[in-house]
């Protein structure tokens, strides 16, 4: 019981930092382009420059004041609130680099996310309260108000206290480097790299500090204390030679995909296989940045990710020598350390070897506290690009449908599949739709259409990705039912039985949407047509959107949208089912939600598909889900679409749809 209580605390402190370095990351990471950019016009254009030009070079200032902070004001606020929420992250922003002489990149991590934070707990206090038809006026001025005492707060307060924290941070880098003790930071650094611990490090202190001294000096060695990739590739290469069984086989490919791709994290299986492997880490990276030292190199702007191309780009004028020897010393010395360990000791070879790899990836994956994008290179699981869906670390607990607009076909897939995972007896395990717009590295799987996969990869890359050439009858479901039912065995064994057929489950399907019924809901006799007349793709589109206009659901601007839709991915569902709808960027031509059905008894050519069903989708906060869930259960049972190819009269579409027509 002591070693439990004393192990807890640990982990939950490491899964803390791990997460406040993330976050931290995702504020720096998807504004490092405009680094670069400040990186590439201060190389060119400054006196010291390779083209100096002192009209040009007026843009480096601004850039570095004010551009950079406001981005990560904005990014930070966004990542909390939204939209709203950057915005007042910004305007916040302001005053902290008003108040202080020095690029203002920590007091812009502090105060975008925490004025962002403010924004949505007053938010809170008065949603539902406020009058209809004063709901905007309540918005803009909250937010205007808020922002304006937050850019004071941060021009009288953050600012002082983080230029103080900055000054003191940089009389460290100083003094190490003065006294020769900054090599000493790879004894912290390498191992908070296979701890996913360096993130806070990184992101968090050395890329302001490094960013300033650069305004100052022209380059920091700073940007790459961590960045090297010689450390993790020395330690690939020694795999490559003197490793033995898959270990050996995996490490020429994951040495390639570190040092040119730049994702380090591929090392950290072969370090946390042999922890003692962690001296090879420290070796290669003290020696790294002894040279750093010696020969006064640094880089411009940071080098993310960290591959030898990127740290290459971003190298100072008269500093390309010095790092290339910091990258080569650090990998000879790693590789020279971590060939002697692996002789050294006894390693396991054949299934052991592969046993003791895919532990040591699964021991990552748990530290890092998500699916790495990378591991399954390393243990042959992951989705093969035809053969089936991975077999994740852990269990599957959300799985998102993601298309365009995340309003038809994503809708569609989603309540088929929830069905599926329901009656093999997981009701715990999420399915939802998604815009790929609106898409988060949070999910464990994510199915998209084949031609919008590498869309939704980027937003989602530590999710097993499953492409689908239509969501309504896909065989990859059954794959994805068997992901569920092997990564959550112990959920399944601990869960209520099912019935044979899954019906308590199913019948529940979609409780998050409410049912709509009479002339006011989703699906009304109106909007059901038996006889359509369109013979083409496009006519069928007009003519089920014609019937959403006519409704007052939507503005003409929505029947162009659903045609652009179109061109982009197909709507085809499969079972003679399209779901024509409108693009993501259409959802402002939805004034309120509503689905039409127009059968048409000969069929229409669907690019090369037959279709004799037409759903128009309109869909407002998922308003429309439940209908569509009806269809979509309607369109899984062949006995149920015979029955609807067999209606005459419109009220037996909507008894089928679960509708009442009242």
């Amino acid at each position: 019981m002591a070693t439990e209580t004393v192990a807890k605390p640990r982990t939950s402190v490491r899964v803390g930092v791990q997460k406040f370095g993330t976050f931290l990351s995702g504020m720096i990471m998807p504004n490092i382009g405009a680094f670069i950019a400040w990186g590439i016009i201060t190389a060119l254009f400054i006196p010291a420059g390779f083209l100096p030009n002192e009209e040009l070079a007026k843009l480096v200032g601004p850039m570095i004041t004010y551009l950079l902070p406001l981005l990560i004001g904005y990014t930070g606020g966004r990542m909390v609130y939204g939209v709203r929420g950057g915005v007042v992250g910004a305007v916040a922003t302001t005053g902290v680099i008003v108040g202080t002489d020095i690029p203002m990149f920590i007091g812009a991590m502090m105060l975008g996310p925490l004025t962002a934070w403010l924004m949505k707990r007053l938010d809170k206090i008065w949603e539902g309260r406020v009058k209809p038809g004063f709901e905007m006026l309540i918005d803009n001025f909250s937010a205007g108000i808020l922002a304006a005492g937050m850019a004071v707060v941060g021009m009288l307060v953050v600012g002082p206290v983080v230029k103080a924290f900055s000054d003191g941070a940089s009389a460290v880098v100083e003094f190490l480097v003065i006294n020769g003790l900054l090599p000493f930071t790879s004894i912290f650094i390498e191992p908070a790299k296979v701890l996913f611990l360096n993130n806070a490090i990184n992101h968090g202190i050395l890329t302001p500090l490094g960013t300033q001294q650069v305004l100052e000096e022209g380059k920091s060695i700073l940007f790459l204390l961590e960045a090297n990739p010689g450390p993790g590739f020395g330690i690939l290469l020694a795999y490559s030679i003197f490793g033995t069984g898959l270990a050996k086989a995996s490490a020429p490919g994951a040495a390639l995909i570190q040092f040119v791709g730049g994702i380090h994290e591929i090392y950290f299986p072969y370090v946390l296989m042999k922890p003692i492997m962690i001296l090879a880490a420290i070796g290669g990276g003290m020696t790294g940045i002894f040279t750093l030292v010696v020969t006064g190199a640094g880089l411009r702007s940071p080098a993310a990710p960290g591959s030898i191309l990127a740290v290459y780009a971003a190298t100072a004028r008269d500093s390309y020598v010095g790092v290339t020897l910091s990258v080569l010393f650090a990998t000879t010395v790693s590789f020279l350390i971590a060939s002697v360990i692996l002789k050294a000791s006894k390693t396991p070879v054949g299934a052991t070897e592969e046993e003791a790899l895919g532990a040591a990836t699964a021991r990552m994956e748990e530290m890092k506290g998500k699916k790495s994008s990378v591991s399954s290179l390393l243990t042959g699981s992951g989705a093969a690009a035809a053969g089936g869906v991975a077999v994740l670390a852990g269990p599957v607990k959300n799985i998102v449908f993601a298309c365009d607009a995340g309003m038809g076909s994503s809708a569609m897939g989603a309540s088929v599949l929830r069905n599926k995972i329901r009656a093999a007896g997981f009701p715990d395990v999420k399915v939802t739709n998604s815009a790929i717009a609106n898409l988060t590295d949070t999910y464990d799987v994510v199915i998209t259409h084949q031609d919008l996969t590498e869309r939704a990869t980027p937003a989602t890359a530590s999710a097993v990705h499953v492409s689908v050439d239509n969501f309504m009858n896909s065989p990859k479901y059954d794959e994805i039912v068997e992901l569920v039912r092997s990564s959550n065995a112990e959920i399944g064994a601990d869960a209520p039985a099912a019935t044979a057929a899954g019906a308590p489950a199913a019948a529940s399907a979609t409780p998050e949407a409410p049912e709509e019924t009479g002339p006011a809901g989703i699906l009304v006799a109106e909007s059901v047509v038996l006889n359509g007349t369109a013979t083409t793709r496009d006519a069928a589109i007009d003519e089920a959107g014609r019937l959403l206009l006519g409704r007052g659901a939507v503005d003409a601007g929505y029947l162009d949208a659903m045609h652009e839709r179109e061109e982009s991915v197909s709507t085809y569902m499969g079972s003679y089912l399209a779901i024509p709808h409108g693009t993501n960027a259409a959802k402002d031509h939805i004034m309120k939600s509503a689905v039409s059905v127009i059968r048409y008894p000969n069929g229409i050519d669907w690019n090369g598909k037959e279709v004799k069903f037409v759903v128009g989708v309109a869909g407002i906060n998922n308003e429309h889900l439940h209908i569509l869930s009806s269809i979509a259960k309607v369109f899984t049972n062949k006995a149920q679409v015979a029955r609807l190819e067999a209606a005459t009269t419109v009220e037996e579409v909507l008894d089928l749809f679960g509708k009442v027509n009242s």
